[in-house]
């Protein structure tokens, strides 16, 4: 079933007092999805000695920002020893949603938007640009699923309305949601089409916050990140009191880099480790030291920031990936986009919040903004968060066999160590 059709079929279930399982099981005519994995990595770059600079927060994830929830499905099927068979598989993508105040609000929150290289796409961006808020979650799938991921939005923002909202769907008047992608066509059928509006539906209704999984998880499950398995990656920072003890943080979806330029805290890590090297052919570029692939960005923040100072913030990012030999690459979308989730009601247009619906009273908004001169530490805090979440999504991931029997090894956590213990040495006593 195509995305349009399950627009009608949402106002059909609806009127005729059905629930969104019976929307959800209509649209896929099978069994739900498997259940999101929302549970931290088990190993984390830190644990293996990693030196990285900052304080992070409890989670050291993007949650760790208050109110911002994260929810995946991700989609693994068939063994990958046998031929590609478009519209079979094997099958390995999903679906990562952000949601910046949580699945009971539909308050827009101040945004930003910077592409360092567009070679991608960013659904909704025009409009972000223009009017400086997002109005709804930021989703992440495989290139091939940014459509119908765009549309299940729509539908489950729908749905959402006419549950909290007697006057039904019709208080809903319009929606351009943010999607973004990166490609996953070396290890999944990308041309399959696996992702349903079913598992957008999940995604979003599993958003929690809390410890966030890293590596094969959500769109990220597919994906290669400088030569090894990437895919899903978080980090945070906290500002000193002194500096307004503002949350940064960073979630990204990892599908770049050449594996020669790798520079973990420094060291040249992806010339030193021994691990497989990156397959290529079909699905993968022919030359395997070619930055391509994309990565996806998504900056939160506490802190009380304009969309011209979230602009500002965004381009930060692309510094964090520097940090690790990123050099965005022609065939690399390198695409980000931030918020900040002060200033709740900024954009008031009557909507419903957990404390209430807003009366619309007044045509003007009244809103805290930092100092320009006070967001140095936030860019900081920026670059920091964006390099550990990228090296996070490298750690979490795991060896993974895909289309064509192709294996794309994970980078070994034994020479990780051991080259973190070899550039920085325990201080002896």
């Amino acid at each position: 079933m195509h995305a349009g059709m399950v627009l009608s079929l949402l106002v059909q279930v609806l009127a005729a007092g059905g629930s969104r399982a019976a929307l959800i099981a209509g649209a896929r005519g099978s069994a739900a999805p498997p259940p999101a994995r929302l549970q931290g990595a088990t190993v984390r770059a830190r644990d293996l000695g990693v030196p990285f600079e900052g304080t992070p927060g409890p989670h050291n994830a993007i949650t760790d920002v208050p109110g911002v929830a994260v929810g995946y499905t991700t989609l693994i099927s068939g063994d990958g020893k046998g031929p590609l068979v478009v519209g079979q598989g094997p099958v390995r993508t999903g679906v990562t949603a952000i949601l910046p105040r949580g699945k009971g609000s539909k308050d827009p929150v101040f945004a930003g938007f910077f592409s360092q290289n567009g070679n991608g796409e960013m659904t909704g961006s025009e409009w972000l640009q223009e009017g400086g808020f997002l109005e709804g979650p930021v989703m992440i799938t495989n290139t091939h699923s940014v459509g119908v991921v765009r549309d299940a939005v729509i539908a489950w923002e729908l749905a959402h309305q006419a549950e909290q909202e007697p006057r039904g769907i019709a208080e809903y008047p319009w929606s351009l949601p943010v999607v973004a992608e990166t490609y996953d066509g070396g290890m999944n059928d990308v041309n399959g089409f696996h992702v349903h509006p079913d598992d957008v539906f999940h995604a979003l209704d599993a958003a929690a916050g809390g410890a966030v999984a890293e590596g094969n998880v959500g769109g990220g499950t597919g994906m290669r990140c400088f030569g090894f398995k990437g895919g899903t990656g978080t980090a945070s920072r906290v500002l000193p009191s002194a500096q307004g003890g503002y949350i940064v943080g960073v979630l990204v979806q990892c599908n770049t880099g050449s594996r020669s330029q790798l520079r973990i805290a420094g060291v040249p890590v992806g010339q030193l480790v021994t691990a497989p090297p990156t397959p290529v052919g079909q699905g993968f570029p022919t030359d395997p030291e070619r930055d391509v692939g994309s990565i996806i960005i998504v900056v939160a923040t506490n802190a009380p920031l304009v969309s011209r100072q979230l602009d500002r913030l965004c381009k930060r990012a692309t510094l964090g990936l520097g940090r690790v030999g990123g050099t965005s690459g022609d065939g690399s979308g390198d695409i980000f986009v931030s918020f900040s989730t002060a200033n709740p009601l900024a954009d008031d247009i009557g909507i419903s919040t957990p404390g209430g619906t807003s009366d619309h009273a007044s045509p003007v908004a009244h809103i805290d903004m930092l100092h320009n001169d006070a967001m140095d530490p936030l860019f900081l805090a920026t670059i920091e968060a964006t390099e550990e979440a990228i090296i996070n999504a490298l750690v979490g991931a795991e060896t993974m066999v895909g289309r064509n029997g192709r294996v794309l090894a994970a980078l070994p956590h034994d020479q990780l160590r051991a080259l973190m213990q070899q550039k920085f040495p325990p201080t002896p006593w």
